[in-house]
C-alpha cells in the first residue's frame, strides 16, 4: 500500500513537471532564440560603440573599458528578458537584491579605487593633458609617460618616474606647458646705480633680438622692479618657442653668456653685494674722530 501510493506520487509528480515543460515549450524556444539574436546584438552594438568612443577618447584602456561595459549590460538584459519569459521572477529580483548589496559593500570597501577610477574617466574625456605633455601636478614636475584608469606616470627632468593617483590630479590645478606650444624665461638682473638706465635697456633688448628657439610672436620685455641692496633690479621676459627643459635651459644660459659680454663691451657693471659702513650717524663716532696709534704716536684718520 506505502509502495503504491509512492508510486502515485513520483508519477503525478512527473507527469506535472512534462505538463509544465510542454506548457512552457513556446516560452523556452522563444527564450533560446531571444538569447542567440541578444549574443549577436551585444557583439554588434560592442563593436559600433567602439568605433564611436575612439573618436572621442584615444585612451585604449579606456574606450576597452567602455565597451566591455556596453557588452555586458546588453548581455544581462537580454539574460533577465528570458529569465522573465521563462517565469523566474523571482529568480530576476534575488539576482538584482543581490547584485545591489555586494555593489554597496565594494564601494565601501574600495572608495579610493574608485575615486582614481572615476577621476581616470573624466581625465580621458577633458583631456587637460596627455602623453608627451610637459605638465606640473602638485609638487611634481615632467612629461607625462602614461595616463591609466588608476594613475598617471610622470617622468621628471631628474630621470625618475612619479606615480600620481588621477584623483590627486583631477582634484588639484595642472600647470600644462605644452597646451600653448611655449614657455616663459624670466631672468632677474640687477646693474649699479651708476649705470645709465635706459642705455642698460637698450643693450639689452638689442643683444638678445634674433636669438635662436626665441618666439617670432612675441617682443621680449624687460621691466625696472626695485632698488635692491647694492644693484637697481630688473625683470627680463623671453618667451621660448618650445615647451621642452632642454630648450629652456639652453636659451636661459645663452641669454645669460650674450648679456655678460655686452655689459662688458659697454662698461655696464653687475655689481657683487656691497655693505657700507657709516660711522657718522647719530649717536655714533665718526671715523675721521677715532685716534689711531702708529709707532708710538697718536693721530687721526
Amino acid at each position: 500500500m506505502d509502495l503504491d501510493k509512492a508510486y502515485q506520487l513520483i508519477s503525478h509528480k512527473i507527469i506535472t513537471w512534462i505538463n509544465n515543460f510542454v506548457r512552457l515549450l513556446p516560452n523556452i524556444l522563444v527564450s533560446a532564440l531571444l538569447m542567440v539574436v541578444g549574443i549577436y546584438a551585444a557583439k554588434l552594438i560592442k563593436k559600433i560603440a567602439s568605433s564611436l568612443i575612439q573618436k572621442v577618447s584615444d585612451n585604449s584602456a579606456l574606450n576597452n573599458l567602455f565597451t566591455a561595459v556596453i557588452y555586458i549590460f546588453v548581455i544581462a538584459v537580454t539574460i533577465f528578458t528570458v529569465l522573465s519569459i521563462l517565469k523566474l521572477d523571482t529568480a530576476v529580483t534575488s539576482i538584482l537584491a543581490g547584485a545591489g548589496i555586494i555593489g554597496l559593500a565594494l564601494a565601501f570597501a574600495f572608495q579610493d579605487i574608485a575615486s582614481n577610477f572615476i577621476s581616470g574617466i573624466f581625465i580621458s574625456f577633458r583631456r587637460p593633458l596627455r602623453v608627451g605633455h610637459i605638465v606640473k601636478v602638485k609638487d611634481y614636475m615632467g612629461k607625462v609617460e602614461e595616463i591609466n584608469l588608476r594613475d598617471t606616470i610622470l617622468r621628471t627632468f631628474q630621470g625618475q618616474l612619479v606615480i600620481i593617483p588621477n584623483k590627486d590630479v583631477f582634484q588639484n590645478p595642472i600647470e600644462n606647458f605644452s597646451l600653448l606650444g611655449k614657455r616663459r624665461l624670466d631672468l632677474i638682473i640687477g646693474v649699479s646705480y651708476g649705470e645709465n638706465l635706459e642705455q642698460v635697456k637698450q643693450v639689452t633688448l638689442e643683444t638678445l633680438k634674433g636669438m635662436e628657439h626665441l618666439s617670432a610672436e612675441d617682443e621680449i620685455t624687460m621691466f625696472y622692479q626695485e632698488f635692491g641692496g647694492s644693484t637697481i633690479n630688473f625683470m627680463l621676459r623671453l618667451w621660448i618657442n618650445s615647451p621642452e627643459q632642454a630648450t629652456y635651459l639652453n636659451v636661459g644660459s645663452e641669454a645669460i653668456i650674450r648679456l655678460k659680454k655686452a655689459y662688458d663691451k659697454n662698461s655696464i657693471m653687475l655689481p657683487f653685494p656691497t655693505t657700507t659702513l657709516d660711522f657718522g650717524v647719530k649717536g655714533g663716532v665718526p671715523l675721521t674722530d677715532i685716534p689711531i696709534h702708529i709707532a708710538g704716536q697718536e693721530s687721526k684718520i
